[in-house]
């Protein structure tokens, strides 16, 4: 079952942000608020492999840095000696 839902006197910059996202995804507003609105109400547990994959998903999109995982590991250890 579904219903209809009317919002009123949505901050400019609350909108202008939906709108944007609703772009990027390729949605409707009307849906893009129902995804937001899924996400916060309705939030799906993850196992901790999903987790991990999307990490290591994440990982991957973002750019070689000169910081490899050892010298990350090394800095963290640093600071507990």
């Amino acid at each position: 079952m579904t219903t209809t839902l009317t919002l009123k006197n949505i901050p400019v910059e609350v909108y202008e942000r939906l709108k944007a996202s609703a772009e990027t995804h390729r949605r409707s507003l009307n849906n893009e608020a129902i995804v937001c609105l899924e996400s916060v109400l309705l939030p799906k547990r993850m196992t901790t492999n999903e987790r991990l994959a999307r990490a290591r998903a994440l990982r991957a999109t973002l750019p070689n840095s000169k910081f490899q995982a050892k010298d990350i590991s090394a800095y963290k250890e640093e600071g507990r000696q």
